[in-house]
């Protein structure tokens, strides 16, 4: 066997022998032939090495786009940590910081330059873009330039700009979750000069999908957690939950803890070590985590809240079994699940006017003129916004993102920014410096003992950490810090935790506040889709689970995983599993628009009018469809939806 330069890259950085399925195939594409490329592997595929690995085999810098602020800040320490020279570029930064980053770019021979997408279109950025080589442009996440995916982003669509200014470097597009739609969304946006697509297989064999409708979700989760040996991930919808779900299993003797974005980094790094250590069995989390963290043992995900999207549920079902063998995948509902996603559809698209008055509430709260604040980027306490204005917190949030799909604002997650500093002077008037400051030489010493690319980069840092080694107490070292800060010694930024949010447009009158329809209509129509797939792949036990999740991302050609819940114990019912399907489908396709009496639904299907009875039997058999006063036939929660529809 031949090896490549970029096997030989691979084992000296990371220390593996070869590649995984597709991803030498996907390096060759972008690296050796110049294609620009779109990369479709599930959970766990090992994105990163592929734009990381070629991008190693040739000069200049990498511009990575990222919109997961902590998975970008994850990477650039890992590499960090390898030796290679990376840097992060983010909003919440310092303009020194922001400068810096760019300098090291410039001068300093840094291999790769995160950005969050909302920079992607600064003055700052562009002007300096000028003076980068660039090796590559690479697009993690990039079903969000896409606004069929389930996570758009208009920030993305600065993308297709950016190639303008660099002509001949080839894009690297790389997301987990996208369905054809979307696929060839991607590549439009990012102006491919053609359709390139490397695609594995949805399919997981080794992961085994089971759906339960219970109402005890807790006790049947202490079920699994007993007759499944490992480690596992809860996830549940709200940080409450989590801290909730992890006491219940502790108070069972189960070793467990909580984890979501609003915890220190400090909790989370700690946590999510014990975890992967395997010193703590359960994690209970909101969707915050997962992302980057490849534990490859983990045995089961227990899903007790429903996600929104098949997509969401894929991508986070994908963590376990990632070692290739055997994991469940477990989604626990019951008919609440089912009303309270149907009722989201209301609190996730408000009207129009709401929308309008959230706008407004946030040019008022930063005190913005109209045509004011293009670029700026404002710390962003959402409890203390709504709390001010009388704002109802799930329909704020959903109105922020419509604005934000409508190019308007850009919006972070909450990040931990941990303290860090830099020296801001030469290594000879450093020396100068502690010769005439005895006191702070031994401090200076231990930094520079402590933490490297002081001189060219900020470093993260523990004042904890620091004052034991110094033996004094960490607000004396604040101290000696700031005081050196103030001397122009170092640049020191102390820690902090908040969101940020970004006009990435100038405040506009009401007016000239035009809400497309695309970014409304449409997309509720889409959102409704979703939500539809999720509840369907619920409620149909007579699929093959996998078969289902394939089929929604565009993969007919599958077959039966023969160990899912419906493989184990499918009902004969005397039809051909695809006349099953296919009648199952219209029906409940037919009834989610409104309710039908059984002649409408036999006559206007085009199959037989006993097998089309024989359905419609079985699913009221297994609580899926029921009748009304009027004898209409009704999916389960429909009148709960119509309810909410009317407010």
């Amino acid at each position: 066997m031949v090896v490549s330069i970029y096997t030989d890259i691979l084992k000296q950085y990371w220390g593996y022998d070869s590649f995984r399925p597709l991803q030498e195939e996907i390096i060759r594409s972008v690296a050796d032939e110049g294609r620009d490329t779109l990369g479709l592997l599930p959970t766990g595929g090992g994105k990163s090495i592929i734009f990381q690995v070629p991008a190693l085999s040739k000069e200049g810098v990498c511009i990575v786009v990222t919109p997961l602020i902590a998975l970008m800040k994850d990477q650039v320490e890992n590499l960090r940590r390898r030796n290679i020279n990376a840097v992060a570029v983010y909003s919440g930064l310092t303009f020194h910081e922001i400068q810096a980053a760019f300098d090291a770019c410039t001068f300093g021979g840094a291999k790769f330059l995160y950005l969050s997408p909302e920079r992607l279109g600064t003055d700052l950025f562009l002007e300096r873009l000028k003076t980068l080589k660039v090796s590559m442009l690479s697009i993690d996440e990039a079903h969000c330039i896409s606004q069929w995916g389930y996570d758009f982003r208009p920030s993305y669509l600065k993308i297709a700009e950016i190639r303008q200014h660099l002509p001949g470097v080839p894009v690297l597009a790389l997301t987990a979750t996208a369905t054809p739609k979307v696929a060839n969304d991607i590549q439009d946006k990012l102006l491919f000069k053609e359709k390139n697509l490397f695609k594995k297989s949805f399919a997981r064999p080794n992961l085994i999908y089971i759906v339960r409708k219970v109402e005890d979700k807790e006790n049947y989760l202490m079920r699994i957690i007993n007759n499944q040996p490992g480690t596992g991930v809860v996830y549940v919808r709200n940080r409450k939950k989590t801290r909730e779900t992890a006491e219940f299993l502790q108070k069972k003797g189960v070793s467990a803890d909580y984890f979501h974005a609003g915890l220190t980094q400090a909790y989370k790094d700690y946590r999510q070590q014990q975890w992967k250590d395997g010193k703590t069995r359960i994690i209970c989390s909101t969707n915050a985590f997962g992302m980057g963290i490849d534990k490859p043992d983990v045995r089961f995900v227990a899903h007790l809240d429903v996600p929104d999207s098949i997509e969401a549920y894929f991508q986070e079902a994908g963590r376990g079994g990632r070692d290739e063998k055997r994991a469940y995948a477990v989604m626990l509902y019951n008919d609440g699940d089912i009303a309270n996603l149907r009722r989201n559809l209301t609190n996730s698209f408000p009207s129009k006017e709401y929308i309008k008055q959230v706008y407004n509430a946030l040019g008022n709260y930063y005190q913005i003129p109209i045509g004011a604040s293009k670029g700026r980027t404002y710390e962003f306490k959402i409890g203390h916004f709504v709390e001010q204005y009388n704002l109802n917190i799930i329909q704020c949030m959903s109105a922020l993102k419509i604005l934000q799909r409508n190019g308007y604002i850009e919006t972070t997650d909450e990040v931990f920014v941990e303290s860090r500093i830099m020296f801001t002077i030469s290594r000879e008037d450093l020396y100068k410096y502690q010769v005439a400051n005895r006191q702070t030489d031994a401090f200076i010493k231990l930094l520079l003992r402590s933490y490297t690319g002081l001189f060219s980069n900020y470093a993260n840092i523990d004042e904890e950490a620091l004052a034991k080694y110094m033996r004094c107490s960490r607000d004396t070292l604040v101290e000696i810090l700031k005081k050196m800060s103030a001397q122009k010694i170092i640049s020191y930024i102390p820690q902090k935790r908040t969101p940020f949010l970004v006009f990435t447009e100038e405040r506009l009158e009401d007016k000239s506040l035009i809400i497309a329809p695309e970014t409304y209509d449409l997309l509720k129509e889409h959102y409704t889709e979703r939500v539809n797939a999720v509840i369907k792949y619920c409620l149909n036990d007579q699929k093959c689970r996998s078969r289902q999740l394939t089929e929604y991302f565009g993969e007919t050609s599958g077959c039966d995983c023969g160990e899912c819940d419906v493989c184990r114990s499918k009902k004969q019912s005397g039809l051909a599993t695809d006349d099953f399907d296919a009648i199952f489908d219209y029906i409940f396709n037919t009834l989610n628009k409104q309710p039908q009496p059984i002649d409408t639904i036999t006559q206007n299907s085009s199959y037989d009018l006993e097998i089309t009875s024989q359905v419609l039997r079985k699913m009221v058999d297994d609580g899926i469809v029921t009748q009304n006063d009027r004898g209409e036939f009704y999916l389960l929660n429909y009148t709960e939806n119509q309810d909410n529809h009317k407010d």
